[in-house]
């Protein structure tokens, strides 16, 4: 399988790409704007045909490609079904399958980050992996408090629904600020220092009191990603 994950600094973003094959169909999630170009030489480079751009999210520390992507590529755009983002071609409901040339995503609605969050998991009947958005990231979670953001969601999506996945299961997050490049669902279990032998009470304590600023671009992030990141049409 052909797997390449790309970092944005600016927004400390993990960006995934993922084919079966080389000449083969492709898929992207969580791709930022000003990284497209990176994203069309790996494709061009491996001879790939993008077919799906995802985004976990509506994103608010930076612009999604995924506009981008849909006119330089023809792929279709997808993001889940509770996205107020009319731009995507395709809304993806719980549990819903995406199959691309021999890679099998399923759809998992994981609010708490948003209350529109959604992981990814590959190859569902034997979890290789999951992208988990901002829902859970390597030794943290993602922030709670904006964009219909609820602590006790975010621990049920967590606790309930990924740690219910194998332990053996790669986490690949949208973020990192540490410099951790991937997880495990039972690392995070035993590690995450959020989580691990906490209760919920505990957790939403933690989220309700993190006290942090608001994302840098998030005025201008937010109402340019409900465009698929792209100026409305006049």
């Amino acid at each position: 399988m052909i797997f390449r994950q790309f970092f944005d600094a600016d927004s400390s973003t993990y960006t995934y790409l993922l084919a079966s094959r080389r000449g083969g169909e492709a898929l992207i999630i969580d791709p930022v704007k000003e990284r497209l170009d990176h994203y069309l030489q790996a494709i061009r480079e491996l001879d790939l045909r993008l077919v799906h751009a995802i985004d976990t999210h509506t994103h608010a520390d930076h612009i999604t490609a995924l506009g981008d992507l849909r006119d330089a590529t023809a792929c279709t755009t997808i993001m889940g079904e509770r996205s107020r983002a009319e731009c995507v071609s395709r809304q993806v409901g719980d549990g819903e399958l995406l199959r691309v040339d021999g890679i099998t995503l399923q759809a998992l609605y994981t609010p708490g980050h948003t209350d529109e969050s959604f992981s990814f998991v590959l190859e569902p009947t034997a979890p290789r992996a999951v992208f988990t958005g901002d829902v859970l990231l390597i030794r943290s979670t993602g922030r709670t408090d904006f964009q219909a953001g609820d602590a006790g969601l975010s621990w049920h999506s967590i606790v309930d629904r990924l740690f219910a996945l194998p332990d053996d299961t790669t986490v690949y997050p949208a973020h990192d600020y540490k410099g951790w490049t991937a997880s495990s669902i039972g690392e995070e279990k035993r590690h995450n220092p959020r989580l691990a032998g906490k209760t919920q009470a505990q957790y939403v304590e933690i989220m309700d009191n993190l006290n942090l600023p608001n994302p840098r671009l998030m005025d201008v992030a937010i109402p340019a990603n409900l465009a698929c990141g792209q100026a409305p049409a006049a």
